[in-house]
């Protein structure tokens, strides 16, 4: 399943007897799902989490998707404050993009590679229930409740959740919610023991100019403070926020790991030095 060598597989067995039988949430991001190869990696290291008895819940966006949706259909990408503004039509868009193309290519590929998947959108059995941030960003939510039974059921049948950052509001209309969020609240929900981000960066730099400055481990307050102080940039900034809040509400840790770098989660989770960024309380 993974081309992994033997001597890191020596490495796991302490770390699979140790969460065997625990969740992990898994968001997949936009940016590292461009690459179909990186794409098959992730979702290889995922099912091989789940061969050896870890509860995994994949939770992805799919930004690019919607772009290039957007683009076909000629309507124009509209930003607010590093936020996309989505309006009904856009609305329409993003659920089509997500809940439809990108939910449904990730469940075809972990059937294609031999596992069991469920596709779920958050407006599924008001999974995820949010309210509007702004009337300028007219239809992008913050997520007020995790209705989780759904997915718990999924997880008990032996299935593996995929679940699109789309959720619903109070009239059962759709929202469009930020990715890394809605995993941290999903993984809050399960009391998950890990919540790994994957993205197409190298987990939290030192010196944002140098990819090669990642920072090991963090503990919350390390990264509230690098967001104070503004040392992280734009795009990590609602990730660590998400870690944040994850750890907080009682997740075990939180990773920011490079998705597209070859068996990442597996050397972040099965190995001690790790690849990216471990925050912790």
């Amino acid at each position: 399943m993974t081309d992994i060598r033997g001597d890191i597989l020596n490495q796991a067995l302490p770390y699979i007897q140790q969460f065997q039988s625990h969740t992990f949430v898994v968001k997949f991001g936009g940016s590292a799902m461009r690459s179909a190869h990186a794409t098959e990696s992730v979702i290889r290291n995922v099912l091989l989490l789940s061969l050896v008895g870890i509860r995994v819940v994949l939770v992805h966006g799919g930004g690019p998707e919607i772009d290039t949706w957007l683009k076909k259909l000629g309507i124009e990408k509209q930003t607010h404050e590093g936020l996309r503004v989505t309006d009904d039509t856009t609305m329409e868009v993003v659920e089509m993009a997500l809940a439809g193309r990108a939910n449904k290519s990730l469940v075809g590929l972990i059937q294609r590679l031999g596992g069991k998947a469920v596709g779920l959108s958050g407006r599924d059995g008001n999974l995820l229930v949010a309210e509007p941030i702004s009337a300028q960003l007219g239809r992008v939510g913050n997520i007020t409740q995790v209705n989780d039974e759904i997915v718990s059921v999924a997880l008990a049948a032996g299935f593996i959740p995929v679940v699109c950052s789309v959720a619903t509001d109070s009239d059962h209309q759709p929202l469009n919610v930020n990715a890394d969020t809605a995993a941290a609240a999903l993984a809050s929900a399960l009391s998950a023991s890990k919540l790994v981000l994957l993205s197409d960066t190298a987990g939290v730099l030192s010196d944002r100019n140098d990819p090669a400055s990642t920072i090991s481990r963090l503990t919350t307050a390390e990264a509230a403070d690098m967001i104070a102080q503004k040392r992280a940039d734009g795009g990590m900034i609602p990730k660590l926020e998400a870690g944040i809040e994850a750890i907080e509400k009682g997740v075990g840790s939180v990773h920011l790991i490079d998705g597209s770098s070859s068996n990442s989660l597996l050397l972040e989770i099965f190995t001690d030095a790790g690849v990216g960024t471990m925050i912790v309380r």
